[in-house]
């Protein structure tokens, strides 16, 4: 059974994460990540597609070197 002192505890992690998400997403843009010449877009008339392959794999890239080093 959850009581209010664990409901609350999620509530609050939960918009941590979700607070978190929403500060990288603003410092990724201010990078200038998501419009590297290796991610591909394409718009016609009335169909958008969007794979930001590059910023995905310089993404990946980062993320491998913070898992190694905390790891450590």
């Amino acid at each position: 059974m959850l009581n209010l002192e664990s409901f609350g505890r999620l509530l609050l992690i939960g918009g941590g994460v979700i607070a978190l998400t929403g500060l990288i997403l603003v410092v990724v843009n201010r990078l200038g990540l998501g419009r590297l010449p290796g991610d591909i877009f394409i718009q016609r008339e009335n169909f958008t597609f969007y794979f930001p392959l590059a910023t995905m794999i310089i993404i990946s890239i980062i993320l491998s070197v913070l898992v190694n080093l905390i790891r450590r």
